[in-house]
């Protein structure tokens, strides 16, 4: 077994520990089950013979007639509930898996995420938590249900005529033989299936938000026709995946046929007395139609795995992705440093180091103390490390050495608000943007925040005022508007720390004037604020200027 399908199978096994009660009960309920289907067929043949054979009047049968209806009822509220509790199992692991997703990608953070399209995280999120579906809900109850539905109902066939007990039991292990033989393509063909969606959804993705510049340049022929070359990779898994499917089922339905038939022919001619080796001769209507219609039902356990059996190939490939981001988010986990009562006034930077490979050491021993309520402007040219620094400090990486102390707690334990060149705004009103730093905020602080940034007069010549609409990314707003607006949000958040990545950088002569003047009121208002820059007007704002030069500070 290879060390990823080691890893996956780890992974699954430690998802389903919280959900082994429901499982158990699922596993009980299936057994309750196969009890009720051996009642209702032995009625089934008793009645049979009693009406053919026994010539039985007519009133007689009407109690056996009744435990068959309530068999009939008992066993479809087994089957019920059996579902429901696979169903409540399937829910507990991908709701667990999903917040293990989310936990995941907030220790990774932005900048490593960055080189991952939305759509692969999304195909992550919805796509392979949902393979996790089958393989709990159906799967691992099936997978002891096959094994000890078809030892009662071999133990009931063995007590009535134990030659057509061996029938069955010689058929029995050649299916999951060669389901074994099938099940070992059908995990790398799932693994590539997973590999292909994630691929098709992102390059799909990257050309639909590239459309202006590819019509702009005349690409769309060319991009329509990479897209149809993914689709077709995709598609041809696909059908790959299916053939690999139905060939498993076919296996079964080819064994589990020859089997029955068998079992049918010795039953016939044994009553038939062309048969008389063994308990051939004392075959009887009763029990030769019991062990022709228990026949089927020893097989249909294992056609209920077989058919399971492709959840359980999509759910081992999804928990190979799943289970390695888990596993690249472990790796970058380091010990919480404490910080002493003395820390709550200051933030505090001592000895960090952080290196990118290929590029090596990118900040390199850096020492620092900021005191709460200043305003510090990180200077320095493109490549020396700003951004890294505001990174390490936002928590979105994990430095290689050092310790950082925010105001008393490590990155990531408090809120900070961070604003970078190009800030995120959602289709929807002004109102909906700002809750999404305060979801509870009403409209007199949302009000306030607006004022304070200096768009007040802006909001009153719209008739909706606070449900004015914007666009995607702020359409309806100038760059300057849209990072006031972004800006009113901060004030609007609990954040004590306020980090800003070249909040001007893009933005015209007017506009940055009037974002600066809104970190103007910003900084008044008490917030400590640490600014990427290399804009004079941004370093007079600040009461501190920290040089950075090829990682290393040169003026504190």
């Amino acid at each position: 077994m290879t060390e990823s399908g080691r890893r996956s199978r780890n992974w699954l096994r430690l998802q389903g520990i919280a959900v082994r009660p429901w499982l158990r009960a699922a596993v009980l309920l299936g057994l309750l089950h196969t009890l009720t289907v051996m009642a209702q067929m032995g009625l089934i043949a008793w009645l049979v013979h009693a009406l053919l054979v026994a010539h039985v009047p007519y009133f007689n049968l009407l109690w056996p007639g009744a435990g068959l209806a309530l068999a009939i009822l008992l066993r479809a509220l087994a089957q019920g509930a059996q579902e429901r509790c696979g169903q409540r199992a399937s829910a507990q692991v991908r709701q667990q898996a999903r917040v293990q997703i989310a936990s995941s990608w907030a220790d990774l953070g932005p900048v490593r995420l960055a080189d991952r399209s939305s759509a692969t995280l999304t195909n992550q999120w919805v796509e392979q938590v949902e393979a996790l579906d089958g393989y709990y809900a159906r799967y691992l109850p099936q997978q002891w249900l096959a094994l000890l539905s078809p030892l009662l109902i071999l133990a009931l066939v063995f007590w009535l005529d134990w030659l057509a007990a061996l029938f069955l039991l010689f058929a029995a292990p050649l299916i999951p033989l060669f389901m074994a033989l099938v099940g070992m393509s059908a995990e790398k063909v799932s693994q590539q299936h997973v590999l292909e969606a994630g691929r098709l959804a992102g390059h799909f993705l990257d050309r639909v938000r590239s459309l202006t510049s590819l019509q702009l340049f005349g690409q769309v022929g060319a991009a329509t026709l990479s897209v149809q070359e993914a689709a077709e990779r995709y598609r041809s898994v696909t059908m790959r995946t299916l053939r690999v499917a139905f060939l498993s089922s076919a296996v079964l339905e080819f064994f589990a046929s020859v089997a029955i038939a068998v079992a049918a022919m010795y039953i016939g001619f044994g009553l038939l007395g062309y048969i008389q080796y063994g308990p051939a001769a004392e075959l009887t209507l009763f029990s030769g139609l019991f062990i022709l219609l228990l026949a089927p039902e020893f097989f249909q356990p294992l056609r209920s795995l077989a058919q399971a059996y492709h959840d359980r190939a999509a759910a081992l490939a999804a928990a190979d992705s799943l289970g390695a981001l888990q596993l690249e988010a472990a790796s970058l986990f380091q010990p919480e440093q404490g910080a002493s009562a003395a820390d709550a006034g200051h933030l505090h930077i001592q000895d960090l180091v952080l290196a990118y490979p290929g590029r090596g050491r990118v900040l390199d021993r850096i020492n620092l103390a900021i005191a709460r309520g200043q305003v510090v402007a990180v200077v320095g040219p493109s490549g020396s490390g700003k951004s890294s620094l505001l990174h390490c400090l936002a928590g979105f990486v994990q430095p290689d050495e050092g310790v950082i102390s925010l105001f008393g707690g490590s990155p990531g334990q408090q809120p900070i608000a961070w604003l970078g060149q190009r800030p995120f705004l959602i289709q929807g009103s002004w109102a909906d943007n700002l809750r999404l730093t305060a979801p509870q905020a009403e409209a007199p602080g949302m009000l306030r925040a607006i004022e304070a940034v200096g768009l007040g007069t802006l909001l009153a010549t719209q008739a909706d005022g606070l449900d004015t609409q914007l666009g995607e990314g702020g359409r309806g707003l100038s760059g300057g508007q849209a990072q006031r607006l972004a800006l009113a949000r901060v004030w609007l958040s609990d954040a004590e720390l306020v980090l800003l990545d070249e909040p001007t950088a893009s933005l015209d002569e007017h506009s940055e004037a009037e974002v600066i003047e809104a970190l103007r009121a910003l900084a008044g208002s008490g917030k400590t604020l640490v600014i990427a820059t290399h804009h004079p007007a941004l370093m007079a704002l600040a009461d501190r200027r920290v040089d950075l030069v090829k990682g290393r500070l040169t003026h504190v």
